[in-house]
């Protein structure tokens, strides 16, 4: 089915409301964007959810957006707290799935000789695959729970990194209201082996170096400086998360009949927000997203002593700290003003970054004179970007940003592309180590599967939705 689209601006696009919608949408992106776009069933999702009840605003994407289940990623939608809903479907079945972001004292010149030895420690030292585990890290059910209540904390309270760690974790590395009796014993089970894993797919550990500095002032905040040495990574709750994801749509879309809510599609069944259905949702959602703040946590350390070990630098030399941790797919109760009045919100963001603005109270108080640091992975071949929050991202999108470059090409379709190719080899020729559990995995992260993130951060800037800071180069990136 053909979406209407109606051109605003340069990167802003609208989805007007007829049928069933009960507001319009708004899609952020280039000319060629859109063209692409309109081949695909992405708008039509940005379209089927504006029908959802009690949504406040457009229900709009980023310029990263794709087709996802129900939502599309790259969505953001808000819900009003009284009349609206919550779907699993606007969190995905990734549930924080989150990118952190490291900064050290070192520079590429200084690791380049050993680089080859970082990648190896790292691919052995932080467990990648499906069915990986650190054979010194096992999990009781009792402590498991533990995680789900108290997310980073518990990683850190148990050596794995700092209380100041935790200072730069978007909600300090632990989502209220989590109710770990509500996961199901096929989820804890899933995610015993699991915690403290990359896991496979587009999740990886990239070392890299920063080749750019566009905002030196905002930059030196955040403790960014050319040829700097950072790691990010990328992972999320594993399969704990989609088996919470999994168990709850069965029981959304009872509760979708139930309270006789119309869905143009399936896939964004949902409940009301203060339906016992979606508290219940809510909190086991909270349950998946702070396994992945301890997920991160402890690859985190084991990081540290990856640097540690290959370099024979102690902490204070290697000064590996946390620049940022951010959620990108997460439902969150918030506080934003709509028409000059405060309204209690659920702000649904599936493939899409928190980006408050400076000033914002819930941005840490040593970035909150620039913004809440926004965190965009490119993809392996090429580069990522910093960015911080924005008061138009407050504005417009309930301090929302894109989440990284976005797909162009599925698994399979990369798989094709790629074959004849040895991608590692011809990596390394460009400068860039890949460490991975198998080729599969590669071949589908290759960089023509994805938007250039240089033009999705360009429409993101050119919106007001977020400001770059820094632009980071990959050295190496292990996968699983």
């Amino acid at each position: 089915m053909t979406v209407k689209i109606e051109k605003i601006d340069n990167c802003r696009w609208r989805i007007p409301r007829e049928g069933d919608m009960r507001t319009e949408g708004l899609v952020f992106a280039d000319q060629q964007m859109i063209a692409v776009l309109q081949k695909e069933q992405a708008l039509e999702q940005v379209r089927n959810v504006a029908t959802l009840p009690g949504i406040v605003g457009p229900s709009m994407a980023m310029p990263d957006i794709h087709w996802g289940y129900g939502f599309p990623i790259g969505g953001v939608a808000a819900f009003d707290a009284e009349e609206g809903v919550v779907s699993p479907g606007g969190v995905g079945y990734d549930i924080n799935c989150g990118v952190r972001l490291l900064r050290s004292a070192l520079v590429a010149e200084e690791i380049a000789p050993r680089l080859h030895k970082l990648a190896d420690t790292l691919f052995r030292n932080v467990p990648c695959g499906v069915g990986s585990q650190r054979r010194d890290l096992k999990l009781s059910l009792q402590e498991e729970r533990r995680v789900l209540a108290e997310g980073a904390g518990w990683a850190a309270a148990r050596g794995f990194g700092s209380r100041e760690d935790l200072e730069h974790i978007e909600e300090r590395g632990v989502i209220g209201g989590a109710d770990p009796e509500l996961i199901s014993d096929r989820a804890l089970e899933r995610g015993r082996s699991q915690l403290g894993t990359l896991g496979s797919g587009n999740h990886f550990l990239e070392v890299q170096y920063v080749e750019e500095i566009y905002d030196a002032e905002v930059a030196e905040v955040l403790g960014l400086f050319p040829g700097q040495v950072t790691v990010s990574i990328h992972t999320g709750s594993r399969g704990l998360g989609y088996q919470v994801c999994d168990d709850y749509l069965k029981i959304m879309q009872r509760a979708s009949s139930k309270y006789g809510i119309k869905l143009p599609d399936r896939q964004l069944c949902c409940a009301p927000l203060k339906s016992p259905e979606g508290r219940q949702y809510l909190a086991a959602m909270a349950c998946a997203a702070n396994f992945a703040f301890a997920n991160r946590q402890l690859i985190t350390s084991w990081v540290r002593e990856s640097f540690e070990q290959v370099l024979g630098l102690g902490p204070s030399d290697l000064r590996l700290s946390v620049i940022y941790d951010v959620c990108h797919n997460i439902a969150k109760m918030e506080t934003h003003t709509v028409e000059g009045h405060k309204r209690r919100l659920c702000v649904h963001r599936k493939g899409a970054t928190r980006a408050f603005a400076p000033g914002h109270p819930e941005v840490p108080s040593m970035y909150r004179g620039v913004g809440q640091p926004v965190l965009i992975p490119g993809d392996m071949g090429r580069y990522s970007y910093v960015l911080v929050g924005t008061r138009g991202a407050m504005e417009e999108t309930y301090g929302s940003s894109c989440h990284g470059a976005g797909r162009l090409l599925s698994r399979h379709a990369a798989k094709k592309v790629a074959r004849g190719h040895n991608i590692e080899a011809e990596m390394a020729a460009r400068g860039i180590l890949v460490r991975a559990a198998g080729r599969a995995t590669v071949a589908e992260e290759i960089s023509e599967a994805y938007k250039d993130v240089t033009e999705v951060v360009g429409v993101v800037q050119q919106a007001g939705l977020g400001k770059i800071v820094a632009r980071l180069r990959p050295m190496a990136v292990v996968k699983g």
